[in-house]
């Protein structure tokens, strides 16, 4: 009996520091101040995309949107030069078929660095993420030659190729299988006949979802938004959406409100893949911080 005083009491001051960890106002009007600067630059964008030529200029504009944001739209899809809706699908096909092949061969080479023993494991690993240090410019002209050689200058497939794989996705799902796939549980698999691919497939896959998930998302991001080798390596007739919206800006006049009118409409395509796939974000970053 007298050690439930004492129990009681320890619960008592558990609950209390519980308590006093919940977040407090100064945390959430940060948080506040954060989501509003990052709102703003989608709403400066969506502010002089509504206007005219002249509301970049005009030092008296109005902070509320404009009315001539369908007009501005309609005549960033209807520009020739652009080749909006190709330049679309451009975007779309090299962005999905990036993202899944980094997934797909950065997992396999996460499951193998994280559960295979192998000669040479540790130096390869180091080797793999200390690429992530070479500036992408190094590379430009060996790959443009290579590309040229192939005969894929202005294809997809000079964009698609060199990015079928990451050293930060394998960094990334090495670590994550390494944390929260037991080798009990792969060992089970081997057990009763499952193959070294059937155990990937059927066991592991499922449970680094979350992970894969988050690396799908960013790797998506960071190709629908990729400018740099695009612009080198295609041309005006078959450009991604970066590629095409740049031309807005080759005339001797530049329409500003046109040019943010564009540079909004593909942006919207990244807010509603956010918006879909944001369980699946959080889902992987808050399991990666408890298993972490």
């Amino acid at each position: 009996m007298a050690l439930e005083p004492a129990a009681m009491k320890t619960r008592r001051t558990r609950a209390r520091r519980i308590r006093g960890a919940r977040p407090g106002w100064v945390l959430y009007a940060f948080l506040a101040v954060v989501v509003l600067l990052s709102i703003f630059p989608l709403y400066w964008s969506f502010l002089i995309g509504s206007g005219d030529a002249q509301t970049l200029r005009d030092p008296d504009r109005s902070w509320l949107p404009g009315p001539n944001f369908l007009e501005n739209s309609a005549a960033v899809v209807g520009n020739p030069a652009v080749n909006f809706w190709r330049a679309l699908l451009n975007s779309i096909i090299v962005s999905v078929v990036v993202s899944a092949s980094v997934v797909f061969f950065s997992t396999l080479a996460g499951y193998a660095f994280a559960k295979f023993r192998f000669r040479g494991k540790g130096p390869l690993l180091v080797f793999v993420v200390l690429t992530i240090a070479v500036p992408t410019q190094l590379g430009v002209v060996p790959l443009f030659m290579v590309m040229s050689k192939l005969g894929w200058t202005g294809t997809l497939g000079a964009v698609i190729v060199p990015n079928l794989v990451t050293a930060f996705g394998v960094f990334w799902m090495t670590q994550y299988i390494q944390q929260v796939v037991p080798d009990e549980l792969i060992e089970s698999a081997r057990m009763d006949g499952a193959s070294t691919f059937r155990s990937f497939w059927s066991i592991v896959l499922p449970v680094i979802r979350p992970a894969a998930s988050m690396l799908a998302l960013f790797t998506f991001v960071l190709t629908w938004t990729d400018f740099f080798w695009p612009f080198i390596i295609l041309n005006g007739s078959n450009p991604t959406l970066p590629v095409a919206l740049q031309l807005l800006q080759a005339n001797y006049f530049v329409d500003y409100s046109v040019v943010l009118a564009g540079a909004l409409l593909a942006t919207l395509p990244l807010l509603l893949l956010y918006v879909l796939a944001g369980k699946q974000l959080v889902a992987g970053v808050m399991q990666g911080a408890v298993k972490g």
